[in-house]
């Protein structure tokens, strides 16, 4: 019972009473959303790696929890989801309260480099028309390393509520737009 009481503190306390997240709008012209040219997939190689905050590892914990979940147009409930309304349910139960349309979600957090990218961060593409220039797509970034690189959970329409891999992938690749980092008021880093 003890354990119990401690771990729901626990999970209370890393969950809910963290600070209010907060979120920027940008509107300057360096941050417009344009489709780069050359992708860099490499993965960081600071000297200072960046670990998941236990905040982070909760929301994707949720996140994953919907793994199978069918694809639902305009869903954003656990009965079914579309892209936008999977990330903005995610965030929601996390403190956000954000738009359910993945472009306007892109208006959300600062622009990081492909190659910064970590847990958490959002990335966006265009939809299924790679030959548009409108974000059609959002994805929570889902871990990030040196031998398979990028991982994100998403709501895809043809499986649902999946985890695929960005680097190599014939379809994703190409509709890439941008990646957006969300201050979640917690920053762990630890030095080697």
């Amino acid at each position: 019972m003890k354990t119990t009481i401690i771990y729901i503190f626990f999970f209370l306390s890393s969950t809910l009473l963290l600070p209010k997240i907060g979120h920027s709008q940008t509107n300057s012209k360096k941050d417009k959303l344009k489709s780069p040219s050359k992708l860099d997939f490499k993965v960081s190689t600071d000297t200072v790696p960046h670990n998941n905050s236990a905040y982070v590892d909760n929301m994707l914990g949720f996140a994953k929890t919907f793994l199978g979940t069918p694809y639902l147009s305009s869903g954003a409930s656990p009965t079914g989801f579309d892209c936008s309304g999977f990330v903005s349910y995610v965030l929601g139960n996390f403190g956000f309260d954000v738009i359910h349309s993945s472009y306007g979600l892109a208006e959300y957090g600062r622009t990081v480099k492909l190659s910064e990218a970590r847990p958490g961060d959002l990335m966006f593409f265009k939809g299924s028309n790679a030959s548009s220039s409108r974000i059609g797509h959002v994805a929570i970034i889902y871990e990030v390393n040196a031998t398979e690189g990028i991982k994100f959970i998403h709501a895809s329409s043809s499986r649902g509520i999946t985890i695929d891999r960005f680097n190599g992938s014939g379809y994703y690749v190409p509709r890439y737009v941008t990646t957006k980092r969300l201050d979640y008021g917690v920053e762990n880093v630890k030095n080697k």
